[in-house]
């Protein structure tokens, strides 16, 4: 597998506060090229011979605003208990419904665009349903729950010009840690 030319902002750069445009289709062949591109990546960084081989941190989601470009696409790959991965496509999504129950991860939110240790907890809900559109423009509706979608709110949270850091208390990290469930 060849490691696909991509450059992820780092949190300094603007552009990652910026709000995300909704896409427009047909998709160019450079849209669908990039989104390709992202998916690889992803998963050559859980490949631990790739990882290794190119020096890459391990992710799981990308947003396309984190490659430079302000459109609201983000992609996720998941990798599966038999080593296999499920690719999540998602464009111009949209939380339609959530749960009640909040959930954290309990050794910290990750991104690709923050290149240091984060401490404290990013509250999300356990279960959301979303609208959005694949990549040939074609609407549906997923519900996803746990750390997929921790994954997805992270990622929405890009589109909308957050990154989590953001949204952890600067005085108190831990805040309020016993009303949510650890993942």
């Amino acid at each position: 597998m060849k490691l696909p030319n991509i450059t992820i902002l780092d949190e300094t750069d603007k552009l990652l506060h910026e709000i995300s445009e909704e896409v427009k289709f047909p998709l160019s062949k450079e849209d669908k090229q990039h989104i390709n591109n992202m998916l690889t990546y992803l998963k050559m960084s859980q490949i631990e011979e790739y990882a290794q081989k190119y020096n890459l941190r391990a992710g799981m989601g990308l947003a396309y605003v984190q490659t430079g470009i302000l459109k609201r696409i983000f992609v996720i790959v998941e990798e599966l208990d038999d080593k296999t991965f499920k690719n999540y496509v998602i464009i111009n999504p949209k939380i339609i419904s959530h749960s009640e129950e909040q959930i954290y991860v309990g050794e910290g939110e990750g991104c690709l665009s923050v290149n240091r240790e984060v401490e404290g907890i990013v509250p999300r809900y356990a279960r959301i349903t979303i609208e959005a559109q694949d990549i040939d423009g074609n609407p549906f509706k997923i519900r996803v729950r746990e750390d997929i979608s921790v994954a997805f709110q992270h990622e929405i949270d890009h589109l909308n010009g957050i990154l989590f850091v953001d949204k952890i208390d600067k005085k108190d990290p831990y805040k309020n840690i016993d009303l949510y469930r650890e993942i």
